[in-house]
């Protein structure tokens, strides 16, 4: 295909890709309300159930998630000046926003286990 054929398309597909994302999302969380409500729970045991389903270090770990992903890029960055290879800025986001996640999860689940000995 021309290069000016898959110009036009990233546009639309990146348009059309949030959309379907966003009517899912609001689609599954109007059926869970559905559910609640069916199933015939008051006001103050929804509002618990929200509250016992919210996760309280969400900020943490995106917070975590981004600084590993600005450091794979910086390495990244550094490795492909250093040797002139093109592979080290995918490589480097990849492994390091990986490693992220994974601190990320271990670095809430000891939260969260402090706050249940507490």
């Amino acid at each position: 295909m021309a290069v000016e054929i898959i110009g036009v398309f990233i546009p639309i597909v990146f348009i059309l890709s949030t959309g379907i994302v966003l009517v899912t999302f609001f689609y599954l969380r109007s059926r869970e309300k559905q559910m609640l409500i069916e199933r015939g729970l008051s006001a103050e045991e929804v509002k618990l159930f929200y509250e016992q389903k919210r996760d309280p270090y969400n900020m943490l770990k995106i917070g975590i998630i981004l600084i590993s992903f600005g450091i794979g890029l910086g390495v990244g960055l550094i490795l492909e000046d250093y040797t002139y290879k093109e592979y080290w800025i995918p490589f480097s986001m990849f492994a390091v926003t990986g490693a992220g996640f994974v601190i990320a999860n271990l670095v809430g689940i000891k939260l969260n286990k402090k706050n249940e000995n507490k």
